[in-house]
């Protein structure tokens, strides 16, 4: 059966974004940049991220696009004769299914809040009030698998349609709303009443901060994020290359894709910090910052309702389009490997999703006793853990290894699948580097994200 392909290069690189852009670095970005020196660290960041994912997610796109396979064949198809780097595969596999074990419960909150919102549920509500709305929510487990399921249902509706019909066709009017969506919410709060404060916190070069934090700390921060930001290793970006062309070469491809990955997360800062600051709240982190602290800037601005709508909107965007993302990368494990119809596919995978998804679901309420790394912790870390902690890192060094090692597909390979086409080369001359100091930059981080959570 012909591999379908995008009716366009816009479209593989809006898709490519989409899948990227995730809720971690929306939330996360915009804190770690405030804590650790606002611009001075957006710029080791930017390096970090050119060094440590670009070469990645070339990779990924380049053995997707000579293999016109997901990761459950694409190394089966590229090995060399009696060579083992197809067992990667049920690495690669496993990341996407352990993603979607969570990340569709947190894309289910995020539509949920953006009815709330929508409604006028926070109207009125003091600080504890609106804290008491993400708590209640929490412990309402029919409630968050309602949402689980509608965001489930509705994505792998999507898939079902196909590449060109559905995936490309919802994902570009997504990431433009996305987008425009976020220019809007930026300009509001760059140009609210007293936002001059955020913005110095966040665009101001504070070299202090990093004295202050240890320039060893900020610069682990920085990889940290370069290299989690993008969900490389497992495939998720991959399944992309095998869907595009031989017209562009794909260094210019992965570089656009992470331009747009970096310009949503650094947006995200803008709409948040400011905001904060007009009103005088502490800017929170993680899940707080978008589900407590946020709300209760709305709360306090004017037309906030309509904001935070829009917001929470941008919100459900960024988390859909991952989800369908990664759900297309599920469904072509399935095509892959049983040739069966997408429709088949899709039913199946949706209905062991569900299954999947209901541990994360249940770890907040009926079964929060369970805390897999002591007190205040839940499946969800547990799972999330599992995926960046280990199977990103160690999915990166596979594809490392095998694009460069001449017991896999070898660098020349690699390297005249990358540079097919038009558009930017990727160059011979970091052989050496990602043959041999990536996979050590790659290795310190995955013994440090295990000290750092255990030690």
């Amino acid at each position: 059966m012909k591999r379908e392909k995008f009716s366009s290069r816009l479209g593989f690189i809006l898709i490519s974004a989409g899948c990227a852009i995730g809720l971690g670095n929306v939330w996360r970005f915009p804190y770690i940049v405030g804590q650790y020196g606002g611009a001075a660290f957006v710029l080791i960041y930017a390096a970090f991220l050119v060094a440590l994912g670009l070469p990645i997610v070339v990779m990924e796109y380049a053995v997707g696009r000579a293999s016109q396979k997901s990761i459950a064949l694409s190394f089966d198809v590229l090995e060399p004769n009696g060579t083992k780097w197809h067992y990667t595969k049920y690495l690669g596999m496993a990341g996407n299914y352990i993603l979607m074990m969570f990340y569709t419960t947190v894309a289910g909150w995020m539509v949920l809040y953006f009815i709330k919102m929508a409604k006028g549920d926070f109207t009125g509500l003091n600080a504890d009030g609106v804290a008491d709305v993400f708590g209640n929510m929490q412990a309402d487990p029919v409630t968050m698998t309602i949402f689980m399921i509608l965001i489930v249902i509705g994505c792998f509706a999507v898939c079902g349609r196909g590449l060109q019909g559905g995936v490309e066709k919802i994902t570009k009017v997504m990431m433009v709303c996305l987008l425009c969506l976020m220019v809007v919410l930026a300009g509001h709060s760059v140009f609210m009443e007293n936002s001059r404060a955020g913005l110095e916190f966040y665009l101001k070069p504070d070299f202090g901060k990093i004295k202050e934090a240890g320039l060893g700390e900020v610069i682990f921060a920085a990889m940290g994020q370069a290299f989690f930001t993008l969900s490389i290793g497992i495939g998720a970006l991959a399944i992309f290359g095998s869907y595009i062309g031989k017209e562009r070469r794909l260094t210019g491809e992965a570089i656009s894709v992470l331009i747009l990955d970096t310009m949503v997360a650094f947006m995200a800062g803008l709409i948040i910090f400011p905001a904060c600051f007009a009103f005088n709240i502490e800017p929170g982190q993680g899940p707080k910052l978008v589900f407590v602290t946020l709300p209760n800037v709305f709360n306090n601005m004017a037309a906030g309702r309509l904001i935070g709508s829009l917001f929470f909107l941008f919100m459900s965007f960024a988390a859909i389009s991952t989800v369908i993302a990664v759900f297309q990368n599920i469904v072509s494990f399935a095509t892959d490997l049983t040739g069966c119809s997408i429709k088949k596919a899709v039913v199946y995978n949706a209905i062991v999703i569900i299954i999947l998804s209901l541990p994360c679901v249940l770890g907040f309420n009926v079964w929060s006793g369970y805390m897999p790394f002591g007190p205040g912790s839940n499946i969800l870390d547990l799972e999330d853990f599992i995926i960046s902690n280990n199977l990103l890192p160690i999915g990166s060094l596979a594809y490392l290894a095998f694009c460069t090692s001449r017991y896999g597909w070898g660098f020349e390979k690699f390297l005249k699948e990358a540079n097919e086409g038009q558009g930017l080369r990727f160059p011979r001359w970091v052989k050496g580097y990602v043959t041999y100091v990536l996979p050590v930059v790659i290795l310190i981080i995955f013994i440090q994200g295990y000290i750092s959570k255990f030690l």
